[in-house]
């Protein structure tokens, strides 16, 4: 009964007026969730790492030598997906690219993770889940509902600059606790956003060969919400 409910499931259409072989969508969500679970796994593996090996975390920020390492780890990601978007079709040097992205962006996160309170990390973990979850199944019923989300997009866009902009005045002109708040507010309902936009495109949008920027984009999504929520804790502590 299980393996029938599981066919029939994957048989039906995912939004109306399907034209594809809902099978075959399917069998690529699959696969871009397994791309986001083994990402997900490997950032918490070199994340705790950070962490509890505390003469990682204090090098860096104390020593120009590791300070230099720091910077160009942190910049690494944007420089890794060059090639990684320019090789996504080719295996297996899409997937030891993506390995890197996620390598780098998971030491970015253990460095900030590594400098606050326990209790807020798992707190943001916690919602974290929480929220990805919830926006997930909402969006898939939402689109066999025939919900479109494409006109998401210029307002992200917009979001996403005013963020950016936001993120260098705080760098600059730091402003306090009550600035962080804010600044994860904004990022935390703009990223909550882009989940349900990337997911509408996982489901509609996305060919079936272009799950290296499916998985990049939700991992990305997710990582930047629990960041967001972990500056929302962090500045209301």
């Amino acid at each position: 009964m299980g393996k029938g409910a599981a066919g029939d499931i994957e048989t039906g259409q995912l939004y109306p007026n399907m034209m594809e072989n809902a099978q075959f969508r399917w069998a690529f969500i699959r696969k871009v969730y397994v791309i986001i679970a083994i990402q997900m796994i490997l950032t918490a593996i070199v994340a705790s790492v950070v962490v509890f090996v505390r003469p990682i975390s204090h090098y860096l920020i104390s020593t120009p030598s590791g300070l230099a390492i720091y910077i160009v780890i942190l910049i690494s990601p944007i420089i890794i997906m060059c090639p990684l978007y320019a090789y996504m079709k080719r295996h297996p040097i899409n997937f030891i690219l993506l390995g890197l992205f996620t390598v780098a962006i998971a030491f970015g996160v253990g460095m900030t993770c590594a400098f606050v309170k326990g209790r807020i990390v798992l707190e943001a973990l916690v919602l974290t889940s929480v929220v990805v979850v919830s926006l997930t199944l909402y969006t898939f019923w939402a689109a066999k509902r025939g919900q479109d989300f494409s006109f998401l997009g210029p307002f992200l866009f917009a979001g996403l600059m005013v963020l950016m902009v936001f993120m260098l005045i705080q760098i600059f002109i730091p402003l306090g606790k009550l600035s962080l708040m804010i600044y994860g507010c904004i990022a935390a309902i703009l990223f909550s956003a882009y989940i349900v936009y990337d997911t509408a495109n996982l489901i509609k949008r996305y060919s079936y060969d272009e799950y290296i920027p499916a998985a990049v984009s939700l991992y990305l999504d997710i990582i930047n919400l629990f960041v967001a929520l972990m500056a929302i804790l962090e500045g209301s502590d």
